[in-house]
């Protein structure tokens, strides 16, 4: 009875004392921020002024999930977004009601259907394509979509292996991302693109040149079917590579040869390619220590550099050629990157795709230069232009985050992303389980595949290599949308 007549007194007494620390604590913010000179608002509007840092860092999360449309968040909106985690799931990927895609929106795509589709007896898959043949070790490449480079170290260890797993089961390849290749990327024994970035990370000398018998242990890996030199990337063109010290672990830095926690930054450009005659050079150096099919990534600035290479090309013979190229558009991608280059770089890769194509059809060598596309392409339309535009394989690498449950949080370029994606917090990746994850990667091959051949066989080509310029529409200025092949009007073919 004592206790319970105490306890009004009791709570009286707590409810006084969280007032006053919570009184206690607002005059300790009010002096400490009427002292402070940094910050304006704080010290003109002391406590208040502190809310406009919370909600503004708040901001991006409620406009996410409670006010942005389905159709206008950016980089890539809640409709994608959607797409691409159903179709990872396995889900129904059907709509109703109508479409929410503004039709009449200036570049919207729009593909031309045939009064007669082709019947699903008549399809057939699209025939393999021989990479580097060259070579002494061609590659024929069965998928046309595939694993756009993800760094092990800008992604965490279950993310590599997840994708590595989810590869094998789709047959795909996966490309390794300039950070080395990692026993992880091997684990799920699928097909691996080994990137050499700008540092050269796993197969440099400690003053950053490539150490020639590193590189032949790598090759010497059956997995590794194709070596990819980088260029430039969408993120940042005309910077090199990004790695925030706090993501430097002791594994990662042995992987690339460098010292654990610290910034890892790359040059930005090779220091042995200055000009288009040393870039064809080290391509044939590369792929005379790995007798593997060789390629460069890079994003388009000039179009007039793709003339200039398909000049020297010319003049060396096609022997001389890079095996393929991949064009990645100024879209930006998932790593670190300065606000002034991911958004003002480089020709998106609606305007850079369709140049590479052209200038390598003008000079005769198209077929002998395979092109794959990459830049923000994540769902069967955008594959669709690109193959319309005349690309030879598809790679994204945020389409595939998405597979793997990214929430677009905008974090990638911390060690805080909540999806464990891109963090080495080991807490934060515990709710990412490589074997289950693998099954989402293979889930959204799969739909895109069956995404891409549904639109061709709506436009009446039997595959996704059979559509031409012609099968796609781009909404724009005038009354009616312009084809492709108007706005890009394929070249006429030389002979090599």
């Amino acid at each position: 009875m004592d206790i319970i007549r105490r306890t009004p007194d009791i709570l009286a007494t707590t409810f006084i004392l969280v007032v006053g620390l919570a009184a206690l604590v607002i005059v300790a913010l009010f002096v400490i921020d009427l002292s402070q000179t940094t910050n304006a608002v704080r010290h003109n509007f002391p406590v208040l002024g502190r809310f406009r840092t919370i909600f503004t860092k708040l901001g991006e999360f409620f406009r996410q999930y409670f006010f942005a449309l389905d159709r206008e968040e950016l980089p890539f909106n809640r409709t994608e977004r959607e797409w691409v985690y159903r179709s990872a799931q396995g889900g129904n990927n059907t709509v109703a009601f109508g479409s929410t895609q503004p039709l009449l929106q200036n570049g919207t795509l729009l593909f031309v259907n045939a009064p007669f589709p082709v019947q699903e007896h008549d399809a057939h898959p699209a025939p393999p394509r021989v990479i580097g043949p060259n070579c002494p070790q061609p590659y024929t490449a069965v998928s046309l979509i595939n694993i756009s480079g993800m760094s092990y170290g800008a992604i965490s260890t279950p993310a590599v292996r997840a994708l590595s797993r989810g590869a094998a089961l789709a047959g795909c390849w996966l490309n390794t991302g300039e950070g080395g290749l990692s026993p992880y990327h091997l684990e799920g024994g699928c097909d691996i693109v080994f990137q050499i970035g700008t540092a050269k990370y796993g197969v440099r000398e400690p003053d950053g040149t490539l150490n020639e018998a590193r590189l032949r242990e790598v090759a010497a890996h059956e997995q590794v079917r194709m070596i990819e030199i980088k260029l430039s990337q969408g993120a940042k063109p005309g910077k090199g590579g990004i790695l925030p010290a706090a993501k430097v672990t002791e594994e990662i830095a042995r992987i690339r040869g460098i010292s654990p926690d610290t910034d890892s930054i790359s040059p930005n450009r090779h220091p042995e390619v200055g000009t288009t005659g040393e870039l064809l050079d080290f391509i044939g150096r590369v792929r005379g220590i790995t007798g593997k099919p060789t390629g460069v990534k890079c994003v388009v600035g000039d179009p007039a550099w793709l003339n200039e290479l398909c000049i020297e090309i010319r003049a060396r013979g096609p022997d001389a050629a890079p095996d393929f190229i991949t064009v990645d558009g100024a879209e930006g991608g998932s790593g670190a990157a300065p606000l002034a280059l991911i958004d003002a770089m480089g020709l998106p890769i609606r305007l850079a795709l369709p140049a590479v194509v052209d200038a390598l059809a003008r000079h005769g060598l198209r077929e002998r230069v395979r092109v794959i596309a990459s830049g923000k392409l994540v769902t069967p339309v955008e594959m669709a232009w690109a193959f319309c535009a005349g690309a030879d394989f598809v790679v994204s690498a945020r389409g595939f985050m998405f597979a793997l449950g990214c929430i677009q949080a905008l974090r990638c370029n911390r060690n805080t992303c909540p999806t464990g994606i891109t963090t080495h917090n080991e807490r934060l990746q515990r709710g990412l389980n490589p074997r289950e994850k693998a099954v989402r990667v293979a889930n959204y091959v799969a739909e895109m595949r069956h995404g891409l051949e549904m639109i061709a066989h709506s436009c009446g080509v039997a595959h996704p290599l059979a559509l031409e310029r012609r099968h796609c529409l781009l909404v724009g200025g005038a009354l009616m949308p312009v084809s492709l092949a108007e706005r890009h009007p394929p070249p006429q073919q030389n002979q090599a």
